[in-house]
């Protein structure tokens, strides 16, 4: 989780980089339709507006600017497809920047506070919780690898757990789930680093809250991270983005 801190301005269209848009008929072997559980749990998922040069900057080199953006929109969009599948009481979109044509329907958009990740990840859990009080489950736009399945999981840990915590393996979390959201629990924490994961687990435990852990998932942060998250879900847009930047190369 690890969205770069520009402002934004203008999105790219995933169409015009070999982006399905839509909801994909199959996932990482997750058919289509909703998937079951999530309850009264709430989503959300915190994002930048993938604009050339401003998001998944350490993509370039070896992809453009504007390659980089593409790879950035269809990662979201098969986040935002993932979360669409789960049946929840409440989806959100914490975005910083404006809206595209990946944003499938049954979301609320909200603005992203704050300046540092953390005060941004604590107002996007405060903002929700405070509108829909309830656990929250949040994710970022790194791991389109992400199956529904997995968020339902997350979202029924917090029924027996306070929190839940998928790290990710570049040491830092590609998600992070409280049963009661609290500023305190994310801010001042160090973002962004190879530490951050090991000190956000720390601060949840160092609170006395019990902690469900998920599997660990790979971000997306270099060349070397996108063709591998692209072999683990073969079907997924940000694969045939992928796939279709190669291809273009290639002539």
């Amino acid at each position: 989780m690890n969205p770069e801190r520009n402002d934004v301005r203008r999105g790219v269209n995933p169409e015009r980089h070999g982006v399905r848009q839509g909801m994909a008929p199959e996932r990482n072997g997750v058919p289509d339709g909703p998937a079951p559980g999530g309850g009264e749990g709430q989503i959300v998922v915190i994002a930048k507006e993938p604009v050339p040069g401003r998001v998944k900057t350490r993509l370039t080199p070896p992809f453009t600017p504007v390659e980089a953006a593409a790879l950035a929109s269809a990662a979201l969009a098969d986040t935002l497809d993932a979360v669409a599948r789960v049946q929840v009481r409440r989806r959100v979109l914490a975005l910083r920047g404006r809206t595209g044509p990946w944003l499938p329907p049954g979301f609320t958009v909200l603005p992203q506070r704050g300046d540092g990740l953390d005060e941004r990840l604590a107002a996007a859990f405060g903002d929700v919780h405070r509108a829909h009080p309830g656990p929250v489950v949040l994710i970022g736009m790194d791991t389109p690898q992400v199956t529904s399945p997995l968020l339902v999981s997350a979202v029924d840990a917090l029924t027996v757990r306070d929190a839940v915590f998928g790290p990710a393996a570049d040491g830092g979390f590609w998600l992070l789930g409280l049963r009661r959201p609290d500023p305190a629990l994310l801010l001042g924490v160090p973002m962004s680093l190879p530490t951050t994961g090991a000190e956000q687990l720390r601060r949840l435990r160092a609170a006395g809250l019990s902690v469900g852990l998920l599997p660990v998932l790979r971000d997306v942060d270099t060349a070397e991270d996108a063709a591998a998250v692209a072999a683990e879900a073969p079907s997924s847009r940000f694969a045939a983005a992928l796939a279709g930047i190669r291809v273009g190369a290639a002539r």
